[in-house]
């Protein structure tokens, strides 16, 4: 393990709990079939804003902290939030920073010099990009 990229805060974060939700709007999986990655993202919307996020990972811990930041924060907001976090984490993996709500993604700026790895924190946000989709249908 790397010890510039898995710092404490990403470790930290990958501990957390993850949990699923009862009954969710949308619910997707996706996989990174190069490192053998899997996130299920669950979303639930009331009243034009997301409620709750759910996940379950089985995968790095970058990964596991992606998509624990993602349930951290995104609940309260309008979906568009999700893009917005798409975007924030973007900027941090090219040496920018994160705007509110977004600012825990600079615990991933160490993984700007590991490029291999990058997809792993976007996985959780490509899973949450098509349950949001999902749920618009």
């Amino acid at each position: 393990m790397s010890d510039d990229l898995y710092q404490r805060a990403i470790l930290q974060r990958a501990k957390g709990p993850a949990k699923r939700l009862d009954s969710p709007s949308a619910s997707v999986t996706v996989d990174n079939p190069l490192c053998g990655d899997r996130v299920t993202l669950d979303i639930k919307l009331e009243n034009g804003a997301i409620a709750a996020v759910g996940h379950l990972v089985r995968g790095c811990a970058l990964c596991q902290a992606s998509a624990a930041v993602i349930a951290a924060t995104l609940p309260g907001h309008a979906p568009a939030a999700a893009d917005a976090g798409r975007e924030a984490l973007d900027s941090v993996l090219m040496g920018g920073i994160a705007q509110a709500p977004w600012q825990e993604l600079a615990i991933f700026a160490p993984v700007q010099r590991h490029r291999s790895r990058q997809d792993c924190v976007r996985l959780p946000f490509d899973a949450l990009a098509q349950a949001l989709a999902q749920a618009k249908t």
